[in-house]
């Protein structure tokens, strides 16, 4: 099978074999555990599968990384969510006295899909989507990185590509994990600027002064635009495109539009039809006290995150886990390195297809591994754990691993301190 060529109708053969071989479990279990600094916190942590046609299995839950490995190898799930962390272990949620089993803690998600910009964009819609497009996800993960790191202070951001049109942030310091449905609630409503369903025309209004926040928010927008939206998706080309912008023109300068709309007539080039309407503003800026920022505001429609607020609201929300294969693409959802964001293709990511036939090509110095693994007989676990690294290491799916294990060491430092604190306090009499 040629290595981009994923056939859905293989997958129930082909998930046995990435579960026992490439599923990166000591790593997911290391994240999941958060390094035993609370007591219960893997055992009482809900997952959820998706099996062949459709059937979906909640309130699943594992003692350790062996008995989770065990019930994957079993099930071969076709998807994997992530819940909260519970009162009490999920799995016997039936058997808990009704109304003590509660959602306690979750790491303060958010979910962005490319289908939320239908409206903005020319090159795609519903859940197709081009390197053209894929910008959106640039700027959205540029602008809410910089958010939650600069403006709330966290550190331990994993940013996850669905794997197939948008992309997942897992934000997971101790301080957001504890975050309450409230406070969860005003950190996606401090982020979201987009208002309004479909039959809103304007739905982004900006009020003087400008908010720091939108102010940084404007600088990466500012840097994407003029490629993004006045080149590859044209928005000041085809004359139905041109409407739609200049209806974003406020309504009290009717005589704005008029005038762009003559001075279109003889300038034809994107960029310098961009700068009449910026010019317009500036003259606006001058003598109005309402509405003076429109060319921001347009820049913003087109541009700025749309947040699945609900997803980062609830505790108990469940999101899709990485490393997750889409079932539909056949991509891994693997952590995306934000020193190459401007770089990441959607479809160079690996699909189960590739990695598995990577597994299957002869490689140098497997003679040696081999007589290896025969000394190792008297120690299984260990031989085949060591032998997993080496198979994930053998593909594709090795780089995406290497930086969730960078993302884990950083995380693991922060651990170190708490594990200390806690030593020190019950050492005091």
């Amino acid at each position: 099978m040629p290595s981009s060529d994923y056939d859905p109708a293989s997958l129930p053969d082909l998930l046995p074999l990435y579960y026992r071989r490439l599923f990166p479990f000591s790593q997911y279990y290391r994240w999941l555990n958060y390094g035993g600094v609370q007591k219960n916190y893997f055992q009482n942590r809900e997952f959820s599968f998706t099996l062949k046609d459709d059937i979906y299995v909640r309130y699943q839950s594992f003692t350790t990384q062996n008995e989770l490995e065990k019930e994957m190898q079993k099930m071969n799930p076709y998807k994997i969510d992530i819940g909260a962390i519970y009162s009490h272990r999920p799995n016997q949620h039936n058997t808990v006295k009704s109304g003590t089993f509660q959602a306690l803690e979750k790491e303060l998600v958010f979910d962005i899909d490319m289908t939320d910009y239908d409206d903005v964009r020319s090159c795609c819609s519903a859940a197709d989507i081009c390197c053209k497009c894929w910008t959106l996800m640039t700027i959205a993960i540029r602008i809410l990185d910089r958010a939650l790191r600069e403006d709330f202070g966290f550190q331990h951001l994993l940013w996850v590509y669905s794997g197939r049109r948008g992309v997942h942030c897992w934000v997971c310091d101790e301080a957001a994990r504890k975050l309450s449905v409230a406070a969860r609630s005003a950190v996606a409503e401090y982020l979201s600027l987009i208002k309004g369903g479909e039959e809103t025309v304007k739905k982004v209004v900006l009020t003087d002064p400008i908010h720091p926040f939108i102010r940084e928010s404007l600088a990466v927008v500012e840097r994407y635009f003029p490629r993004y939206a006045l080149q590859e998706q044209d928005i000041l080309g085809r004359k139905e495109s041109v409407d739609k912008v200049l209806s974003l023109v406020p309504e009290d300068i009717l005589f704005t539009v008029k005038e762009l709309q003559q001075d279109f007539q003889n300038e034809k080039k994107p960029e310098s039809r961009w700068k009449l309407v910026r010019d317009q503003a500036t003259k606006k800026q001058a003598t109005a006290k309402k509405g003076q920022y429109f060319e921001k505001e347009i820049m913003l429609q087109y541009c700025y995150p749309r947040l699945d607020v609900n997803v980062s609201k609830g505790v108990n929300h469940l999101l899709k886990s990485p490393f997750s294969v889409h079932p539909k693409t056949g991509r891994i959802s693997v952590p995306i390195n934000l020193k190459e964001l401007d770089v990441f293709d959607p479809f160079a990511v690996p699909t189960i297809s590739l990695i598995c036939e990577e597994l299957d090509r002869p490689r140098a110095g497997e003679d040696e591994e081999k007589s290896e693994e025969s000394k190792d007989k008297e120690n299984e676990k260990d031989a085949a754990e060591r032998r997993k690294i080496r198979d994930y290491k053998r593909t594709t799916l090795a780089k995406y691993v290497k930086y969730f294990d960078q993302f884990l060491d950083a995380m693991a430092r922060s651990w170190k301190g708490e594990l200390l604190r806690k030593s020190d306090l019950q050492k005091e009499f």
